[in-house]
């Protein structure tokens, strides 16, 4: 395609500079077109819109468009910048191949440039993919990637024709069949905005067009797990039932099984509302179908499915297998390696334990070949005293090793012993510094804050309030006669205690002594013999020294031994008489003669 370029003299001024740099097809003046277009596209942006669609096409004209066309497949090795600029460079020419309106040379802009500039922004975003994949930064070239997508949708949404030479790329197919996550986002993405700017693409497209795309929407919904690539295939399908009716019967036939698949893989993922819609329009039409078209088409889906992941699957087992292949082999030979190392050691290991014992056993041979020569030369009676010298050395060191082993022994029993002492010792240190540092805390006094000082107005104020208390609540302090009264009777109240007090102490010590007697009559019954052994001494032991207390126990006696006598039936009814009363003369007599501990 050839544009029609004006003369020198006919050029606009404010173009001539930018025309004259795209007349050298290189990338010398790559970044002077771009600036000098850019600064272009500002100030007319900004201006009416009429004079910008006057610049695009006069940009066609002069041929600007097709050098920014041609400059999207040179090396960005020879452009400073790289692809950075080269993106920049798509983004204007999208830009300037939307809204140029009606003009003369409109049928070949349509027909012959735009076809080549959708090709060079694919062979631009092709390279970019390619980059992504086998470069470290992944992150900034799927930018730019994205970026270069972002304008092949823009003119898509302008020119709806160009959807079929999109489709027919070997880039576009290149693109289409990577595996990566952000690639299928992009491309999902952008077929999701062209449809929802402009739905009549839908229908203007045809059957076969929309059964590529929609292929490819199916087959990445089905085969990846990314929620955004789920959202945005959802939707996609959506739109395109939406704005084309016709589309419903081919889904039906084409993607039968797709609303289970919908339901099982993307429910919950954060976009329920369009995966209800996709559900709906997917089950609403499934009645004009017989039983016998609906296994066909089962077993037809099946095999697509089946066929698309074997493909899958051998491709990726594919793309792995070399490295597979180099980390077989390297692990074989590191194993390899490591067993003849180790089997190298063992071997040295052998031959240095061998070597050591024979250099043992030689010293062993010359030292009792020393031993016979020394015993040969000596004579017979310092024979006797040498084999005595050698004894005691041998008992000498086999009792330094038994004390050895007794005493490594022993200290290994009583290791746990000296842990809990030495534990112990850290405790109480540390117990003793603790109670020294609160010592120490209670012994500092707080400095004594003075009260603030109070103003003429406080002062009046607070003497007051105390006034209104003490007239409020008067005061219980006795008078001085009643203090003087009080005095007095608590004299008197002290005085007769302490008369008292010597009576009470001499009754306390009568009941201390009347309790040691008791207790003393308590252990003589206790340890008193049987009335078989009984003698006349032990007898006497138990012979009160108080008279009436004798009688008493002498008519308790009688009255008992008289109630044993008599016969059983004068006992019926009757309750056992007390004994008479003691002479009161007696026991009054007798009284002070009581036996106090043995006194």
């Amino acid at each position: 395609m050839t544009a029609m370029v004006l003369s020198g003299d006919e050029i606009n001024p404010e173009l001539k500079s930018l025309v004259a740099n795209t007349r050298e097809k290189s990338e010398n003046k790559f970044n002077d077109v771009l600036s000098a277009l850019k600064d272009l596209l500002d100030r007319k942006s900004s201006g009416d819109q009429r004079d910008l669609e006057v610049c695009k096409q006069r940009l066609y004209s002069y041929g600007v468009l097709q050098y920014c066309s041609s400059s999207l497949t040179f090396s960005p090795v020879k452009i400073q910048g790289g692809y950075a600029v080269l993106t920049q460079m798509a983004d204007l020419l999208s830009t300037c191949c939307v809204g140029l309106g009606d003009f003369r040379h409109m049928e070949a802009f349509s027909h012959e440039f735009l076809p080549s500039a959708v090709e060079s922004l694919l062979f631009l975003a092709d390279r970019l993919m390619n980059r992504a994949l086998r470069d470290k930064a992944h992150n900034e070239l799927i930018r730019l990637f994205r970026r270069v997508f972002d304008s092949i949708g823009w003119l898509l949404r302008a020119h709806g024709h160009l959807i079929h030479h999109v489709l027919r790329s070997k880039h576009y197919e290149s693109v289409q069949i990577c595996e990566d996550d952000d690639v299928s986002i992009v491309t999902v993405t952008m077929w999701n905005n062209i449809f929802r700017a402009n739905g009549a693409v839908v229908a203007e497209m045809g059957n076969r067009a929309l059964t590529d795309i929609m292929d490819d929407i199916v087959y990445k919904m089905s085969s990846s797990s990314n929620p955004v690539i789920g959202r945005a295939a959802v939707k996609t399908l959506v739109l395109i039932m939406d704005h084309s009716s016709s589309t419903h019967q081919l889904i039906h036939r084409r993607y039968r099984g797709l609303a289970d698949l919908a339901v099982k893989d993307w429910r919950g993922k954060g976009f329920d509302s369009a995966l209800d819609q996709l559900i709906d329009h997917l089950r609403s039409d499934v009645s004009w179908r017989d039983t016998k078209e609906s296994s066909e088409e089962c077993v037809r889906a099946a095999c697509i499915i089946q066929a698309a992941w074997k493909a899958h699957q051998t491709r990726k087992r594919l793309r792995k297998l070399p490295r597979a292949v180099s980390t077989l082999q390297r692990s074989f030979r590191e194993k390899r390696r490591q067993r003849q190392e180790h089997i190298e050691s063992q071997r040295a290991e052998e031959e240095l334990r061998h070597q050591v014992c024979l250099r043992r056993q030689r010293a062993m041979r010359q030292f009792r070949q020393h031993q016979l020569h020394l015993m040969e030369i000596l004579p017979a009676a310092q024979l006797e005293k040498y084999l005595g010298e050698l004894e005691n050395k041998a008992a000498v060191r086999i009792q330094s090793v038994w004390r050895g082993h007794r005493e490594r022994r022993n200290f290994q029993q009583h290791r746990y012993i000296l842990r809990q002492h030495r534990a112990a010792v850290t405790l109480q240190r540390a117990i003793l510094l603790f109670l020294k540092r609160r010592k120490a805390q209670r012994t500092i006094l707080m400095p004594l804050k003075g009260p603030k000082g109070l103003t003429d107005s406080r002062r009046a104020e607070l003497r007051q309030q105390i006034q209104e208390h003490i007239s409020l609540h008067p005061s219980s302090v006795m008078s001085a006669e009643d203090s003087v009264d009080l005095h007095q009777r608590a004299q008197s109240v002290l005085h007769q205690h302490l008369l008292s007090r010597a009576s009470d102490r001499a009754q306390e010590q009568h009941r201390q002594a009347l309790l040691v007697q008791i207790n003393t009559d308590l252990e003589l019954i206790l340890n008193a013999p049987s009335l078989k052994d009984t003698t006349a001494d032990d007898a006497s032991l138990f012979l009160s020294r108080s008279c009436p207390v004798a009688t008493r126990a002498r008519q308790s006696h009688n009255a008992l031994m008289q109630s044993m006598r008599l016969p059983w039936w004068r006992m019926l009814g009757e309750e056992f008489s007390s004994p008479e009363e003691p002479p009161r003369k007696g026991y009054d007599m007798d009284i002070e003669s009581l036996y106090l501990g043995g006194n």
